[in-house]
């Protein structure tokens, strides 16, 4: 219920309008009240001085995005480009969001399946070996440039940078290699409505949609609309998003939507593209200024104003002559004035000593803006061994998050439809794979390991790590991944080879403990002498 002292009470006006028009006075009043009601919020008030001149905008999310979409890219790809920190804010999201790439690991439900677990494990080997010959080799890129890795930093990094990326997937058949489905990665700027139509509800940025707001057809110029040297009349190619027979997916668009109906992304530096643009005009100003102020001047202060050196030669120490055109101050040199005049000389006061603090304080709100602890953003670890750890925990959540987002939209989207012609082909048997959702998903279950967090100290991270698995809250395989980002089961036939190997050999006892070196020979003061020499 509303507060009662908050309600306007009549006024003259009011009052003399119910004497001669009271149920007109009534609606009045009545519309006076609902209008303060509907002022409750500080913030929404449209009479504050701090807020009356706030104009805001109440359309839906195309109408607010897409109008000014193409500007953000050209803006965002622009500091990417020339403005340091917009550089390394991009950087570091694709290091340690993907790094050299995820390791893909086949996980089969044994249950569903039916199967052993050891049929399961052979069965998990042969998928990963053929997933590996396709997305190891360039000739999964239909463009013969990356691997699978490189275009997963690839489609990650345009997904920062321009809001969002498409990727086609054709099949084309190449000489020597197994598989026919290729990746194609389309720039933002070339999707976008045939003919420079208008938007509609159900046509928008280059996508057409269903009644339901689903994806139908794609409108993609066969050149990118900035090129100088071949883009010439405009020419759209229509692209389903689904296939007709198997209703797998023609084109993965890769975008994080914030708001229900979004049809494209927005860049990641859209919110401080102002912040960042003005911070690197400041810093190339003060360096300017800074330069300038190296070039020690000297002005000659005179009662007429226009002194000047009367010098018309010099000597060097090797006896060199030089004349007032090229006169440079040697060493020890003595240079007479005219009378009335004096030195005076400029300082600029640089190098600028809040410089750095100002630098550092907007960059925290950058940080904020971009999902990134100021430490990690200006890779600037200054306090204790806790805050840094802390700093790298709040970035590490983000990382995962985002790791978690593009494996399961694009890694694992491209494995299931790599999937279907590794088994219509019998490269990968797989019974039931066409028959049965649930068999299909099964065969497809997949971990991707992306690079470690790395650790600030690791005799206290690996003493945790073991105090997780003897206390059984982890596994051996978890928290492999967690610290090293290696993969258990390979780790540990590796270590069994290499302790046969070892105990074979003679460097370890059968018991485990290292054994006993040979003599060489020669005395222990000898074996020292040698050392030291």
């Amino acid at each position: 219920m509303a507060d009662k002292s908050k309600l306007p009470k009549p006024n003259l006006l009011d009052k003399a309008i119910a004497k001669v028009a009271p149920g007109f006075a009534v609606k009045r009043y009545r519309s006076r009240i609902m209008f303060a009601m509907a002022s409750s919020y500080v913030g929404a008030s449209r009479t504050k001085r701090g807020l009356s001149s706030w104009r805001t905008s109440s359309g839906d999310p195309d109408s607010d995005i897409l109008f000014d979409l193409p500007t953000l890219r050209e803006r965002c790809r622009d500091l990417e480009r020339n403005t340091p920190l917009a550089t390394g804010i991009t950087n570091t999201k694709t290091i340690e969001v993907v790094g050299s790439g995820f390791k893909h690991q086949a996980r089969l439900d044994r249950e569903i399946l039916r199967i052993t677990e050891e049929q399961a494990q052979k069965k998990e080997r042969t998928i990963e070996r053929e997933w590996n010959l396709f997305w190891e080799s360039t000739e999964c890129d239909v463009a013969r440039t990356l691997n699978g890795h490189g275009l997963t930093q690839l489609v990650y990094r345009q997904t920062k940078v321009n809001g969002d990326v498409f990727v086609l997937l054709p099949r084309v058949k190449r000489p020597g290699f197994p598989y026919n489905l290729k990746i194609q990665a389309i720039e933002a700027d070339r999707v976008c409505n045939e003919g420079n139509a208008a938007d509609t509800d159900v046509f928008a940025g280059g996508i057409r949609k269903d009644e339901y707001g689903a994806p139908v057809e794609y409108h993609i110029l066969k050149k990118h609309p900035g090129n100088t040297y071949s883009y010439k009349n405009a020419d759209w190619m229509k692209v389903p998003a689904f296939g007709k027979k198997t209703g797998l997916r023609n084109i993965i668009h890769l975008y994080q939507p914030t708001r229900p109906g979004q049809s494209r992304g927005v860049p990641d530096l859209a919110p401080v593209i102002e912040l960042i643009k003005s911070l690197g005009s400041y810093t190339s100003n003060e360096a300017l200024a800074t330069e300038i102020a190296s070039l020690f001047t000297v002005f000659i202060k005179s009662d007429a104003g226009d002194a000047e050196i009367d010098i018309t030669e010099t000597q060097d120490e090797t006896g060199a002559t030089s004349s007032d055109k090229d006169l440079k101050l040697i060493s020890g040199a003595i240079v007479g004035l005219s009378p009335g005049e004096s030195i005076e000389t400029a300082n600029p006061g640089r190098p600028n000593t809040a410089f750095d603090s100002f630098i550092l304080s907007v960059s925290r709100q950058i940080g904020v803006a971009v999902n990134l602890p100021f430490e990690i953003l200006v890779k600037h670890f200054t306090k204790s061994y806790s805050a840094a750890r802390a700093s790298l925990l709040t970035a590490w959540k983000y990382f995962i998050t985002e790791r978690t987002w593009l494996a399961m939209n694009f890694n694992q989207t491209i494995k299931e439809i790599w999937m279907y012609e590794a088994v219509a082909t019998g490269r990968i048997k797989a019974p039931g794979f066409f028959n049965n959702p649930l068999i299909r998903k099964a065969y497809c279950g997949s971990v991707w390991i992306g690079p470690a967090k790395g650790m600030i100290d690791e005799q206290k991270e690996v003493g945790a790590a073991e105090k997780r698995i003897n206390i059984g809250i982890s596994t051996i395989q978890e928290e492999t991944i967690q610290l090293t980002g290696g993969d258990f089961d390979r780790n540990h036939s590796q270590r069994t080879r290499e302790h046969k190997m070892r105990t074979e050999a003679g460097l370890i006892a059968n018991s485990g403990t290292p054994a006993s070196l040979p003599k060489s020979g020669k005395t222990d003061d000898e074996d020292k002498d040698e050392e030291e020499e």
